[in-house]
């Protein structure tokens, strides 16, 4: 166990190679986000400093960039109304009972977690990142996401669902959105990059397991939708900066249309105005400050991630 002295700012980063947590002054460091940083990861204390302060930090930090939330010892819902409601606002990627220290090799197991349900966390990402369909096409592609554990072609994919190959392609396309066959291999990608950061395992075997003909077609077909390798993908950790590659790919070759374009290329600012502005007097419209406030009085034994409190 690894453990870090306790922190006197609230926030801390955590970036490859992972050997030590970097504190931040967020009062001299805010700024207008940067360009994503593979593997990177904020840490933000909610019991130290001023959360305001850090609030404005976490608003603007780089598209990709892991949030990890650790609880203050206790809290007043009452009192602390805006700050769970910014919290809401931030889609964090695991949240952490209080630890009077960092313990560093707990937050990178944090990092390395496995989603719970990947459909629902992805989607819940892209829409958190701007991405706004109908309720029909979050289900297409929560469904091309679920169905991928065991389905490699969009000719399966289309039986699964009751639908010709065209008329599949033909939902996508109407709505402005990547093919149907490039939301499947992400989705695939995405849990070998879960393999890949959680052990030793080679590449080949990965492959296999995954329905890869060989570690070359792996490796390939990652480079042609992301422009990672694998390499990279195992030496940092967390998924969403992997998302943020894909999308950049997706973006570039036109997969998003120019109505939904706008919208991914912004920091993910309007959902935290929103939040944070709402009149003290309203309640917030999702569960997740209710219950981290009950997380944070009766703290659980492992991470918990943001979809545990219905935040995204």
């Amino acid at each position: 166990m690894v453990l870090s002295r306790a922190p006197r700012t609230p926030l801390a980063q955590l970036r490859p190679p992972y050997d030590r947590v970097h504190p931040i002054e967020p009062a001299i460091q805010i700024g207008p986000s940067v360009a994503r940083s593979e593997g990177e990861a904020l840490v933000w204390c909610l019991g130290v400093g001023d959360w305001r302060t850090a609030h404005q930090f976490v608003r603007h930090r780089a598209a990709g960039t892991s949030l990890i939330l650790v609880l203050p010892p206790a809290v007043d819902l009452q009192d602390a109304h805006f700050l769970l409601t910014a919290v809401e606002s931030c889609r964090p990627h695991s949240i952490l009972p209080h630890h009077p220290e960092l313990d560093l090799d707990e937050l990178l197991s944090v990092l390395r977690r496995t989603p719970t349900d990947l459909s629902v966390e992805l989607m819940d990402y892209l829409i958190w990142r701007g991405l706004r369909v109908d309720n029909e096409t979050k289900q297409l592609v929560r469904r091309t996401i679920e169905l991928s554990t065991h389905i490699r072609t969009v000719s399966a994919l289309s039986r699964a669902m009751y639908l010709s190959r065209r008329a599949l392609g033909r939902r996508f396309m109407t709505r402005g959105i990547p093919v149907p066959s490039h939301w499947l291999h992400l989705a695939r990608l995405l849990r070998v990059a879960l393999r890949l950061q959680d052990g030793e395992e080679k590449l080949m075997t990965i492959a296999y397991d995954l329905g890869y003909s060989d570690g070359f077609a792996l490796s390939n077909q990652m480079r042609r939708l992301t422009g990672l390798r694998p390499s990279a993908v195992r030496r940092a950790l967390g998924w969403e900066w992997i998302i943020e590659a894909w999308l950049t790919h997706e973006m570039a070759a036109g997969g998003f249309s120019s109505r939904l374009q706008p919208r991914l290329t912004s920091p993910p600012r309007n959902l935290m105005d929103s939040a944070i502005n709402r009149e003290p007097g309203r309640p917030a419209t999702a569960s997740g400050a209710e219950a981290m406030a009950v997380a944070a009085i009766r703290p659980s034994e492992s991470p918990l991630s943001a979809s545990s409190f219905g935040v995204g």
